[in-house]
C-alpha cells in the first residue's frame, strides 16, 4: 500500500468533495461530529464505499451497532458493503449477562487491552487505505482518565498512519463530554447538524487545504447523503453574445425594443390570474422552439394544471417537453433548501446547456428560504448572479397583492435584482375588468413608455394598441382624456 500527503480520497459525496477542495487528504484524519441524527455513520459509509469501489482497502470499526444492523441500514440507503472488512467491537449480551461491570472493575482490566489487540491484528491483517471507527469517543470509557484517553488516541492516530491509512472517525459529545480534545487531534473537522433550516454541513478545520466556507445543505434520502455547497457566482463565467430573445409577440418585443437579452434578469410582475405565468412561458416556448434549452422551475402550481393550462392558451408545452427542448420542474419549497435548489439549476445549465431559465414563482421560493428577508434577497441574488455570469436569461415571476390601487411594480426587496421590470396590471373601465402591460425597467436598451392592452384568448397572448386615451391607468381606475371623448 503506498500513500502520500497531497493525494486525495474522496468522501464519497460529490458536493462534500467540492466543499474541502476535491477530497480528504490521504493519511490524515478527520473527525465527524454531531448531534445524533445527523448523519455521522451514513457519511463514514459513503467514504468507504468510495474506496472500495477504487480497489482500495477499507476497514469500518465499529464500537456501538453490531455489524448486522449496519448492513441493514446500508442496504436501505442503497450502500453496497460488500468490499468492506469489518471489526465489530459493540457490546453483545454477553456484557449484560456476564459479570463483568465497568463500575466494580476499571475499563482497562476488562475491556481495553483485548481491543487494543484486536486493532492492532485486524489492521495489519486488512492493511487499509481507509479507515472510519465509528464512534472514537467511546474509547473514553475505557480509558482510565482524560490524560489517558489523550495518550491512547493520539498513538492509535499515529499507528494507523504508519500504516498509510487515511481515517475518518466520529464522536459523540455531550455538555458533559465535550469533544474539544478529539478536534485539536483531528486534521480536520466535519460537523453535521440539524435545525430550523434543515440539514447542514461546515468545515470549520482542515489542514492542508481551502474549502468552502458557511452552512452548506445536506439531503439524507434513499439513496444516501448529499452535500449542495453554496453557490459562489463569481467562481462560475462564460462567454455569451447578448442578443436577445424575443418573445414570439410582435407587440410584446415592441415595448421591450427587440425583446430580452441573455444575461440578463426580468421580473414579470402583478397581481394573481393576470397573466404572468402565461407571459413568462410564451418567452420559454419561443426558445424552446428555436431548439434552445428551457426550464421552467414552479413554485406555486402543479405540471398538470401548468401543462393543461398552457394547451388551452395555444402553448403547445407538452409536445416541447417530448422533444427535449423544454423542462418543467415543480419544486415543493418546504421540501428543498436554497443551495439544494441552485444544485438543480446548476445541472440544467452545466451538463444540459439550459439557456433560459424561468422561476415561478418569487413567493414560493420565498418558503424555501424561511428566514428574515435579507436572506431572501442574498439567495435569490446569489442564484440571478450566476445565471447571469453564464450568459442564461432569467425570468422571475412575482405576484403584488394590490388588485387596484396604489402601483407597486414588485414586492419587497427584489426590484434591485431585475435588469428588467415588465408589469401586467388590472383595470376597471367603465364597469369592465380589463389589463394592462407595460414596461418600467430595462437597462441594456431603450423601451416603450406606453400601456397596452393585455388580453390571453385560446389563440394565444394578444397586446393591442397603445392606451394612450386613458389617463390614471396605473391607480387601477383609469378614465378617458378629455381630448379622446369622442372617440369612444
Amino acid at each position: 500500500m503506498t500513500g502520500t500527503t497531497t493525494r486525495r480520497l474522496s468522501t464519497g459525496i460529490d458536493g462534500l468533495d467540492a466543499v474541502v477542495g476535491g477530497g480528504f487528504i490521504s493519511t490524515r484524519s478527520y473527525l465527524v461530529r454531531g448531534e445524533p441524527g445527523t448523519g455521522k455513520t451514513i457519511l463514514g459509509l459513503h467514504y468507504l464505499t468510495a474506496g472500495a469501489a477504487n480497489d482500495e482497502n477499507c476497514l469500518f470499526v465499529h464500537l456501538e451497532e453490531p455489524e448486522r444492523n449496519i448492513r441493514d441500514n446500508a442496504t436501505t440507503l442503497g450502500l453496497d458493503l460488500s468490499g468492506i472488512e469489518f471489526l465489530d467491537l459493540s457490546p453483545d449480551a454477553t456484557v449484560f449477562t456476564e459479570d463483568r461491570q465497568y463500575d466494580v472493575f476499571a475499563p482497562e482490566e476488562v475491556d481495553g487491552p483485548s481491543i487494543r489487540e484486536s486493532i492492532i491484528e485486524r489492521v495489519r491483517v486488512v492493511d487499509p487505505d481507509r479507515v472510519f471507527v465509528d464512534p472514537l469517543s467511546q474509547f473514553r470509557h475505557l480509558a482510565p482518565d482524560e490524560y489517558q484517553f489523550r495518550k491512547q488516541v493520539t498513538g492509535f492516530m499515529q499507528f494507523l498512519k504508519d500504516q498509510e491509512a487515511t481515517v475518518v472517525f466520529t464522536s459523540q459529545e455531550t455538555p458533559q463530554t465535550p469533544d474539544d480534545d478529539l478536534q485539536y487531534l483531528s486534521d480536520g473537522t466535519v460537523s453535521l447538524a440539524r435545525g430550523r433550516r434543515g440539514r447542514t454541513v461546515t468545515v470549520p478545520k482542515f489542514r492542508g487545504s481551502d474549502t468552502a466556507n458557511g452552512e452548506h445543505a445536506v439531503r439524507i434520502g434513499d439513496d444516501g447523503m448529499a452535500v449542495f455547497p453554496i453557490l459562489r457566482p463569481e467562481s462560475h463565467h462564460e462567454a455569451f453574445a447578448a442578443d436577445s430573445i424575443s418573445s414570439g409577440v410582435p407587440e410584446v418585443d415592441q415595448l421591450l425594443h427587440g425583446g430580452l437579452e441573455r444575461g440578463t434578469v426580468t421580473i414579470l410582475s402583478g397581481p394573481t390570474g393576470v397573466g404572468k405565468t402565461t407571459l413568462g412561458t410564451q418567452f420559454m416556448k419561443e426558445a424552446a422552439g428555436r431548439g434552445e434549452r428551457s426550464v421552467i422551475y414552479m413554485f406555486e402550481e402543479d405540471k398538470g394544471t401548468f401543462l393543461a393550462r398552457s394547451e388551452a392558451v395555444n402553448i403547445p408545452a407538452s409536445r416541447m417537453i417530448d422533444r427535449g427542448t423544454l423542462a418543467v420542474e415543480p419544486v415543493e419549497p418546504l421540501e428543498r433548501s436554497p443551495a439544494e435548489f441552485a444544485s438543480m439549476v446548476r445541472r440544467e445549465v452545466e451538463s444540459r446547456d439550459a439557456e433560459i431559465v424561468m422561476i415561478d414563482g418569487i413567493d414560493g421560493y420565498r418558503l424555501s428560504i424561511q428566514g428574515a428577508e435579507s436572506e431572501l434577497e442574498r439567495e435569490l441574488n446569489s442564484l440571478s448572479r450566476y445565471l447571469k455570469n453564464m450568459g442564461v436569461a432569467v425570468i422571475l415571476v412575482d405576484s403584488v397583492d394590490a388588485i387596484t390601487g396604489e402601483f407597486r411594480p414588485t414586492s419587497d426587496g427584489v426590484s434591485y435584482l431585475a435588469d428588467n421590470i415588465v408589469f401586467l396590471r388590472y383595470i376597471e373601465v367603465e364597469g369592465v375588468l380589463r389589463k394592462a402591460i407595460g414596461v418600467l425597467k430595462k437597462r441594456t436598451s431603450d423601451f416603450e413608455r406606453s400601456l397596452r392592452e393585455f388580453e390571453i384568448t385560446k389563440h394565444g397572448i394578444t397586446v393591442g394598441d397603445s392606451l394612450d386615451g386613458l389617463r390614471g391607468v396605473l391607480s387601477g381606475a383609469p378614465e378617458f382624456a378629455a381630448e379622446f371623448e369622442g372617440e369612444r
